[in-house]
């Protein structure tokens, strides 16, 4: 599970728990001019292939967590054990161009992250 905070430039997703483990990572901070959109839902989640691991964990309708190279999305950094809570965020000039993660309101922060990039383009 992640949480998610945006400040007045950046999104900040927050690694909980022991994804830090399997993801390998705590913490990402995105300039909030890299982010293009966001989406609830996960596309191919639970699917065997999502890349090239490097590193993460993938267990097929289990979890999938960590760096992924090379697979359907490019890379993407992925943080899901649930899909139905999960949210995809689209990145551009960044070394992640997709990170998908659960979270506790999917719609809420897909909403919240919107207007945080459209609030800060306009300002």
């Amino acid at each position: 599970m992640t949480e998610v905070e945006l400040t007045q430039d950046t999104l900040v997703i927050h690694v909980k728990g022991a994804d830090k483990i399997w993801a390998f990572r705590s913490q990402l901070a995105i300039p909030l001019t890299h982010v293009t959109g966001a989406e609830v839902g996960a596309k191919h989640w639970g699917e065997w292939w999502q890349g090239v691991k490097f590193p993460g964990a993938n267990l097929p309708g289990m979890m999938v967590a960590g760096s992924f190279y090379g697979g359907p999305e490019g890379s993407v950094f992925w943080d899901v054990h649930h899909p139905q809570n999960a949210v995809t965020i689209h990145l551009t000039h960044e070394h992640y161009t997709t990170l998908v993660i659960e979270v506790a309101d999917a719609a809420a922060t897909v909403a919240a992250i919107e207007e945080a990039v459209r609030t800060h383009k306009t300002a």
